[in-house]
C-alpha cells in the first residue's frame, strides 16, 4: 500500500473502495455532480487543498471533467494534482451496460494502470528534479498541436499515444506534460 499525503477526491464510493486497496489517503468523494450543492463538502475539499493539497481523479468522461473543473473552481488556495486515467472501453463487472460514453471509470481501473496514472501525475515521485524549460503552448504551436488546420485531432493522437483521455483541454494538457516530461524529452518525443 502506498502512502499518499494529499487528500484523493473521486466520484463515487465505488471509485474511494478501490482506491482504499491500492492506497493509503484520505479519500473524498464527491458523490458524483451532489458536490455542486453540498456547501460541506466544498468547504472540506477546499480545507484539505489548503492544508494537505488535493489530488483529483475522476472519470475521463465529461462528467469526470465537468466535475473536476468544477473542484478547480470552487478551490482558491492550495495545492491541486491532478491525475487522469487513460481511455479503456469496456464496462465495469458491477454494472449491467458500458457507460454512456463506453469508458471504463476509476473504479474499473487495474492497480498498475492507477499506480501509472499517479506516477505520471509526479505523485509517486520519490524527489521530483527541475525538468529545466517548461512545455509552453508556444512548443505546441509550433508542433502543430494548437492553432493550426487538424490540430486537435493531432493532440488527440498525440494524448492516445501517450496514454491521456481524449477531453483533455490544451491548457490541461501542458500542465500534464509538464509534470511527464522535460521539454527537451517532449520535443525529442515529437
Amino acid at each position: 500500500m502506498i502512502k499518499i499525503k494529499q487528500a484523493i477526491i473521486v466520484e463515487g464510493k465505488y471509485d474511494k473502495i478501490k482506491l482504499s486497496t491500492l492506497v493509503d489517503a484520505v479519500i473524498i468523494p464527491t458523490n458524483g455532480f451532489a458536490v455542486y450543492k453540498d456547501e460541506e463538502k466544498k468547504a472540506l475539499i477546499r480545507s484539505l487543498a489548503e492544508k494537505t493539497g488535493i489530488i483529483i481523479l475522476t472519470d475521463s468522461d465529461s462528467a469526470g471533467f465537468d466535475i473536476r473543473t468544477h473542484i478547480r473552481n470552487i478551490v482558491k488556495k492550495g495545492e491541486i494534482i491532478n491525475v487522469y486515467i487513460p481511455d479503456i472501453f469496456g464496462k465495469e463487472r458491477r454494472k449491467s451496460e458500458p457507460s454512456k460514453q463506453g469508458k471504463l471509470g476509476v473504479e474499473g481501473m487495474s492497480h498498475e494502470v492507477l499506480l501509472e496514472a499517479f506516477r505520471k501525475a509526479g505523485v509517486l515521485a520519490d524527489a521530483a528534479e527541475p525538468k529545466g524549460e517548461p512545455i509552453t503552448k508556444a512548443d505546441l504551436m509550433d508542433l502543430g498541436l494548437i492553432g493550426a488546420e487538424n490540430s486537435a485531432q493531432q493532440r488527440r493522437e498525440l494524448q492516445k499515444r501517450l496514454g491521456l483521455p481524449e477531453l483533455l483541454s490544451a491548457n490541461m494538457l501542458i500542465e500534464i506534460l509538464n509534470v511527464m516530461y522535460s521539454r527537451e524529452e517532449f520535443m525529442k518525443m515529437t
